[in-house]
């Protein structure tokens, strides 16, 4: 099995990136799933029903989410609403009966005879969201799968790069595939663990080159500069040059064999 896996969409100079160069990417890689994280991609934050049905529309088979995914559920339609949706978010919020949570964590994808699933979780470590232990919330969900899969991917969404190198470990052979999102920086540390789990810390960022994780420096200086959200405009995206980065992983029996950086710049 071969996956392609980009990540984080942002706004528009991220959807543009793709839909220029998701062609040539099939080409090269000829996948036969596609994978990408969308928090992001309508304004920086949040999925909208227009982007996410755009990225179907290019191939994507899942999208996953993060800490922003709910910025703006007024708008987002039937993005969590539709049984169908391509898109995810972190499985392990904590839910009520009462309270439910809208969308699902995972989702599994049939294709040409082979099963996907891919699961999204949230780090509970400075995301100031209440999260159960992503850990123990991987495990359940692992755990009540009687049904067999080709691969299993991992997206988790975590500030810290030593519980995604940890997450790697805890999941060595339970699972192909596992990287990181959130910090929107492509790390350099790819590797494939003893037992067949391939991981990236994390994937980077498809989006505005000349940025602040998106934003325009302008915009993020005066918080930086004085420690204080009281200057400065509000965060502002950057509409310019871009960078598109992911990884291609090929699985066999489940296990990662191979793991490569994607790196695109204009």
């Amino acid at each position: 099995m071969k996956i392609l896996i980009l990540w984080d969409i942002f706004g528009r100079t991220g959807r543009r990136m793709v839909e220029e160069n998701i062609g040539a990417l099939r080409t090269k890689y000829t996948p036969d799933f596609m994978i990408a994280n969308s928090e992001n991609i309508t304004g920086g934050k949040w999925p909208i029903e227009k982007h996410v049905l755009a990225m179907k529309d290019l191939g994507f088979d899942v999208l996953t989410g993060g800490n922003h995914v709910f910025s703006n559920l007024k708008d987002s339609g039937s993005v969590f609403s539709d049984p169908e949706s391509i898109q995810i978010r972190p499985a392990n919020y904590l839910e009520l009966r009462e309270y439910p949570i809208p969308g699902k964590g995972w989702r599994i994808v049939e294709k040409n005879g082979q099963k996907l699933l891919v699961i999204n979780v949230m780090s509970n470590v400075f995301m100031y969201d209440g999260l159960d232990n992503p850990f123990q919330s991987i495990d359940r969900i692992l755990s009540g799968f009687t049904e067999k899969f080709d691969a299993i991917v991992v997206d988790f969404h975590r500030e810290t790069t030593a519980e995604l190198v940890n997450m790697a470990y805890f999941l060595d052979g339970r699972t192909s595939v596992v990287y990181g999102t959130h910090t929107h920086v492509q790390t350099n540390d790819e590797r494939i663990f003893p037992k067949g789990t391939g991981m990236i810390t994390d994937l980077g960022m498809t989006g505005p080159l000349w940025s602040s994780i998106g934003h325009t420096f302008e915009s993020r200086l005066p918080q930086l500069l004085t420690g204080t959200k009281l200057f400065g405009p509000k965060a502002e995206q950057v509409v310019g040059e871009g960078v598109l980065t992911g990884i291609f992983v090929e699985i066999r029996e489940g296990r990662c064999v191979h793991i490569e950086k994607i790196r695109i710049q204009e």
